[in-house]
């Protein structure tokens, strides 16, 4: 069993975004979940930033951490350090205390301590439970409910805190959770250098590369998969799949928005220099060993050229960004392209997820899409980013039902 941190402030969409890494993912407490399995891919997710090996949980107090700890058998040897985190401030847990006094466990039991490179870390989470998600900064979670919100998964061999007190869940019920593990991996946080803004080609909307990574996982991006943008625009969410190591494809209908794509992944992936000479910048290797394919063509997305009936083709998922209603879209002829986009999507492919302005539920199961979860975030004052994630009804809803096709994290 291991632990997953969460990055942003939505632990449902996280979540989501670590099932095409880690297999049955379930929450534990607010910025915190449990997965069975962990595979390499880890290093490669947005909004997972650590994933360690469950010594054991209890409640969010520190007296409580160190009996669960002078009690878990402890299978390795070597160095140590203690890092402790009271998850978005919401336990109120004095993390420096907490790492001297587990630490001082660890010494007794016969470890030495190097807090510059030692051989093991001990991650100490302590965290609100689930559903105290901090909604201030925007973010909406609304549209298929996810039951799993406000069940805390219990683990087999540590304490039992249904009588301790502590900060309560949304139906008042559960203590938060404080949860030991030894690290495992870590997902490599690259994506400021990435900015929109910094491309070699940039047009305004280009959207952040944290959330188009999440989206290209969501979609399933990985080595050996091939994912196509039929709307690619400045090439962002197609860098972010290939960086992980999928072969990815790019349509657009502008010219001037392949030329740029183009232009931005050769320089991403180091492919070759940009326009200004300069290369690829350091620590760009990506979060795969080696990046992925990539191919950019001017095309039509309500005609893709590209052979498929019922998904049986080239392409394992598309993913992209739909226009949003400018003025110079009028909504009948923005829902036309949309929906057509939609249908050929399914044409190809049998998963995506389509971003955009509004939720286009009523396209995507109209073109043959099953819905399978819906996210609306918000960007910036009414801006709001509707996510839709689709399978063809007879796939399975997530990765959770795949075979797993990489090493476990080591």
């Amino acid at each position: 069993m291991y632990v997953l941190e969460l990055g942003g402030q939505d632990d449902r969409f996280a979540r989501r975004e670590a099932e095409s890494a880690c297999s049955a993912v379930e929450p534990l407490g607010t910025g915190l979940a449990t997965a069975r399995g962990v595979t390499d891919r880890v290093r490669g997710l947005a909004f997972t930033q650590r994933a360690a090996e469950l010594v054991g949980r209890t409640a969010p107090r520190i007296e409580d951490a160190v009996t669960l700890l002078d009690a878990a058998a402890l299978a390795r040897e070597g160095s140590v350090r203690v890092r402790a985190r009271d998850v978005r401030g919401l336990t109120d847990v004095d993390t420096k205390q907490a790492e001297r006094d587990l630490g001082q466990v660890l010494v007794d039991r016969g470890f030495t301590v190097d807090l510059e490179d030692p051989d093991h870390e001990l991650r100490a989470l302590f965290a609100a439970p689930p559903g105290h998600d901090d909604a201030d900064d925007g973010t909406v979670t609304i549209g298929i409910d996810d039951t799993r919100d406000v069940e805390v998964v219990e683990h087999e061999g540590t304490a039992d805190t249904s009588e301790l007190g502590g900060l309560d869940g949304p139906g008042g019920e559960e203590p938060g959770v404080c949860a030991l593990g030894w690290l495992t991996a870590e997902s490599q946080r690259d994506f400021g250098d990435r900015q929109p803004t910094d491309k070699p080609f940039f047009q305004p909307g280009s959207m952040d590369p944290l959330l188009a990574r999440a989206l290209a996982n969501i979609a399933g991006a990985r080595p050996g998969r091939t994912l196509l943008d039929p709307m690619c625009g400045t090439g962002g969410l197609l860098a972010e799949g290939a960086l992980v190591g999928a072969d990815v494809v790019g349509i657009d209908a502008q010219y001037k928005m392949v030329r740029g794509a183009t232009e931005n992944l050769a320089y991403y992936l180091g492919r070759e220099e940009d326009a200004n000479g300069e290369g690829t910048p350091d620590g760009l290797s990506g979060a795969a060993d080696d990046p992925g394919d990539a191919a950019v063509c001017r095309g039509d997305a309500r005609r893709l050229p590209i052979a498929g009936e019922e998904g049986e083709g080239p392409i394992d998922a598309v993913v992209f960004d739909a226009p949003y209603g400018r003025q110079s879209w009028a909504s009948d002829e923005l829902s036309a392209v949309v929906g057509d986009a939609l249908a050929e999507a399914r044409r190809v492919a049998r998963r995506a997820v389509v971003v955009g302005d509004r939720p286009w539920t009523d396209a995507a199961e109209t073109a043959g899409w099953t819905v399978t979860d819906r996210f609306d975030r918000r960007v910036h004052g009414s801006l709001v980013r509707h996510v839709l994630v689709l399978t063809a009804g007879d796939e399975p809803a997530d990765e959770r039902d795949d075979e797993r096709d990489s090493e476990p994290a080591g």
